[in-house]
């Protein structure tokens, strides 16, 4: 048998043991998690710079703390989460009571990518335990050092029935996907997010999928352009410019172009120094194919800022480029890397126009002073998440959904979304043993009926 097989047979009965169920049994699971997490910070920030290049400082940002934050948040609120609901029920079923129940899916995996690979991947394991799942991880593979040292951690924290990490070069992926999970969250490309779903619908599991594609940011000619500009640098070249929800593409009122460009060189600067290359805050690529592939990106581009790279460090220095056209290879697949095409509209009707006709992102950008600009590009198109006057920060907070919509995903976590994507409400309906109604039963009469109407109206 797999690994796969072999470890999800021992959690199903686990699972079914009932030791998972219990809030006490949980909040212990978050607990270890959390003490575990930070004992081992040092051993994670050198992992992180290890397979990516991050400075300490980044890392916890962006990975550590967003993880502690989760994990604390659940033991803030479990109690209240996981408690059964009273609701109301109609008079037609007067007397009884109605109950909603949260239980927990049973074994659930959760396949994460490379380009966090640490937040990406204990986030919505923290929901899964605080909802009181077992639980399979699928680290990315191509950040092997934080793969390790999430194995390591969870091995010291749980019994490998509650919470196991598949060995990197065991089974295949196809492999994991045989098996019939309770629930999968998958983390990744579109492409594969279309594999994992095409396996999952063969057992009828349910799936989350925090995909990716092509998320704007939008500058119109309202915005406090020097602040703009540096929130924006901010989130473009944060981690090289591999995040998800990075802005993939500035879309900028034309009256404005010319100094948000010289707003975004100073801010740059400010960032990463005269040389940015050489800066100890800039990431790294991964690997060598998306260091090639960016390169080619840059092919026939018009490059206003950066441009230069290291090849033996794998290294991009942040890039500009302007006059790009909606048909260049840069804007027909997610560019994931530290370069960011800058195109031109005159008014909000364009970009919405332009929105309805391209898949929906997973993220959206908005720098404006204007409410009803604001309000229109809200209210008008669709994507998973997004901020006004800043980027990528609504990711670190539990208390907003983080998902996507359409191509870019379906489903959403964080916070009580996680308690909640990993949890089935079930239903109940108590009725009373005191009285029973004889209205619904039959023979039927049509004095019966007219009661019936007036009563379930």
């Amino acid at each position: 048998m797999s690994e796969s097989a072999v470890i999800l047979a021992a959690q199903r009965r686990y699972f079914n043991s009932g030791a998972t169920l219990p809030p006490a049994a949980r909040r212990a699971a978050l607990r270890r998690l959390l003490d575990a997490v930070t004992e081992r910070e040092d051993e994670i920030l050198n992992a992180l710079s290890e397979d990516l290049g991050k400075a300490r400082m980044e890392g916890y940002l962006t990975e550590v703390g967003i993880v502690k934050s989760e994990l604390r948040a659940m033991l803030r609120h479990l109690d209240r989460w996981a408690r059964p609901r009273r609701v109301g029920t109609p008079l037609a079923h007067f007397p009884s009571r109605s109950v909603v129940w949260p239980e927990p899916y049973g074994v659930v995996l959760v396949q994460s990518p490379w380009n966090y690979p640490f937040q990406l991947c204990l986030a919505p394991v923290a929901g899964a335990l605080a909802a009181g799942n077992c639980v399979m991880i699928k680290p990315g593979s191509a950040a092997p050092a934080t793969a390790a040292v999430i194995a390591e951690l969870i091995a010291a924290a749980f019994p490998s029935q509650y919470v196991h990490v598949l060995r990197p070069g065991g089974d295949s992926h196809e492999e994991i996907l045989a098996e019939h999970y309770d629930y999968i969250l998958f983390t990744g490309s579109q492409r594969v997010g279309s594999i994992v779903m095409t396996a999952a619908a063969k057992h009828l599991t349910p799936v989350t999928l925090e995909l990716g594609g092509k998320s704007p940011c939008i500058v119109d000619e309202t915005a406090d352009l020097k602040l703009a500009a540096k929130r924006i640098a901010f989130g473009k070249f944060l981690n090289a410019g591999q995040t998800c929800v990075a802005p993939d593409h500035l879309l900028v009122q034309r009256s404005v172009k010319a100094p948000l460009l010289e707003e975004l060189k100073s801010a740059v600067a400010e960032l990463y120094g005269p040389d940015p290359l050489q800066s100890p805050d800039l990431p790294r690529i991964v690997n060598e194919h998306h260091f090639k592939r960016l390169l080619g990106l840059l092919e026939g581009q018009q490059v206003v800022i950066g441009g230069q790279w290291d090849a033996e460090n794998r290294r991009i220095a942040p890039t500009v480029l302007d006059n790009v056209k909606e048909d260049a290879a840069v804007m027909g697949e997610e560019i994931f890397g530290p370069i960011l095409p800058v195109l031109t509209f005159e008014t909000l009707d364009e970009v919405v126009e332009r929105q309805h006709a391209l898949p929906k992102p997973l993220a959206l950008y908005l720098f404006t002073r204007s409410r009803a600009a604001e309000r229109r590009i809200i209210e008008n198109v669709s994507y998973g998440g997004g901020c006004v006057n800043d980027t990528i920060v609504h990711l670190a907070n539990d208390q907003l959904p983080f998902g996507g919509v359409g191509a870019s995903g379906m489903g959403s976590y964080h916070g009580k979304a996680s308690f909640d994507t990993f949890t089935h409400y079930k239903g109940v309906l108590k009725k009373s043993n005191l009285l029973d109604i004889p209205l619904r039963y039959a023979p039927y009469t049509e004095r019966a009926f007219r009661l019936a109407k007036k009563i379930m109206r």
